[in-house]
């Protein structure tokens, strides 16, 4: 792998940490869905790293990560639909509080 890379992974890392913190330790549903969205866009960052500047360098990691950013897009557009209606039945986004399915 060529050294031109390193600064793509560090920052891809340190973007998949920060979501990784973000998801596991916020209370807030929106600010989750925000922290996974951060960790896809590390992984994506990491595809098209690879893609370029890898040992055998085509187009496969960047058609992946054209697949995962419309794949994120669903996942935002039905995860925001179901914290609206959770909002209105329940009046919060509290992860904590969301037990409905457990009784």
């Amino acid at each position: 792998m060529s050294g031109l890379a390193i600064p793509y992974l560090t920052l891809a890392a340190i973007l998949f940490c920060i979501g990784l913190y973000g998801a596991l330790s916020k209370k807030n549903a929106l600010i989750v869905l925000l922290s996974i969205e951060l960790m896809l866009n590390a992984v994506n960052l990491n595809l098209v790293a690879f893609s370029k500047l890898g040992i055998h360098p085509n187009l496969t990691g960047q058609i992946f990560s054209l697949f995962s950013i419309s794949v994120a897009a669903a996942e935002v557009a039905v995860g925001i639909a179901i914290l609206i209606t959770y909002y209105r039945n329940r009046g919060t986004t509290d992860v904590n509080e969301m037990n409905s399915l457990k009784r």
